[in-house]
């Protein structure tokens, strides 16, 4: 057998404009029915479940993950295992739906009675509009497509990314329907990068006690450097005696210090230090520091209480360990 690298490209660039013509194709027979749709499955109590066989199976599973994790309870459960035993997974305030191209998939179909004797509201996405399933659905939307993009026209290929389209555009109704926001998804998604983002609190990643470099205004330069240096923070805040906020010295101050030949033996906290330092809320999200950060150009951050009490300090390093930048 020899390789047609030009073969090969062709048909990849004819499988994008099927399958492209497929999805667009679902936009002219997007109507009230689909909204229809969407108002039962935000109506249900239950969960909306996902079923399908073979290639309609594997899309499935895929919507049914997408709708959790976007605020529509939902799980997949097989036909032909709902008919040995799974259907009692269904309960009456669930709803399904039910995804088969040809609409005749009979693992699927001989359940059918069963649902509409329990009375689980059933919706349909399928490219067989006169099929059994369609018949037995309380709503249908239509996924048929022209042609797959299999050569042979035989491998599920259009029908299934045309199922697969109909699915998201389904989750992102439901979400924008329930008003579902980033910190929803991020709960759904703790390890994710959005997830530690969006959950991720000042007080899981700052440093408190005595692991925040801090000194009075009159504390000499050479005990202020000693400070900075025991918390490797790279900075250093200046506090009254009520623990007040009043500056900071940094890494960088020292740096321009020296290169302006300014003698530092005999100076205190207070000569040396930027006062009004740049501070964040103690029940702010760490992303908040790490925007402030970045917007400043600062490398470190002091955190305060309310009425302006130093409470602990971060700088990136510490934000890059817990992954939020």
């Amino acid at each position: 057998m020899t390789f047609d690298a030009a073969q090969a490209v062709r048909l990849a660039q004819e499988t994008f404009d099927i399958e492209a013509a497929a999805v667009l194709g679902l936009k002219a027979r997007t109507n009230d029915g689909f909204a229809r749709a969407v108002q039962m499955m935000l109506g249900v109590r239950g969960r909306v479940v996902v079923m399908g066989m073979g290639k309609s199976g594997h899309i499935g599973r895929k919507i049914a993950a997408t709708l959790s994790s976007t605020g529509t309870p939902a799980m997949f459960v097989h036909p032909a295992e709902a008919s040995h035993g799974d259907l009692g997974m269904i309960k009456a305030m669930d709803l399904v739906l039910a995804i088969s191209n040809s609409g005749e998939s009979e693992e699927l179909t001989s359940i059918l009675p069963v649902l509409k004797r329990q009375g689980v509201p059933l919706i349909a996405i399928t490219g067989g509009l006169t099929s059994t399933l369609a018949r037995h659905a309380n709503e249908t939307l239509d996924s048929g497509v022209e042609k797959e993009a299999c050569p042979l026209n035989l491998a599920p290929t259009a029908s299934t990314t045309a199922q697969l389209a109909l699915g998201d555009a389904l989750a992102v109704a439901l979400l924008d329907a329930r008003g579902f926001r980033e910190e929803d998804f991020a709960r759904s998604h703790p390890g994710g990068s959005l997830g530690r983002k969006l959950l991720t609190h000042l007080g899981d990643v700052m440093r408190t006690g005595d692991a925040v470099p801090r000194v009075s205004p009159h504390t000499p330069f050479t005990e202020l450097m000693r400070e900075m240096s025991a918390k490797g923070l790279g900075a250093s805040a200046i506090v009254d005696e009520a623990g007040q906020a009043l500056g900071i010295f940094t890494d960088g101050d020292l740096r321009r210090l020296i290169e302006k030949g300014v003698d530092l033996r005999a100076m205190t906290a207070q000569d040396v230090m930027r006062p009004k330092p740049r501070t964040i809320q103690q029940g702010a999200l760490a992303v908040e520091a790490a925007e402030l950060m970045e917007q400043h150009r600062i490398t470190s951050v002091l955190v305060v209480d309310a009425a302006g009490k130093l409470v602990g300090a971060l700088n990136t390093n510490d934000l890059l360990r817990a992954k939020v930048i």
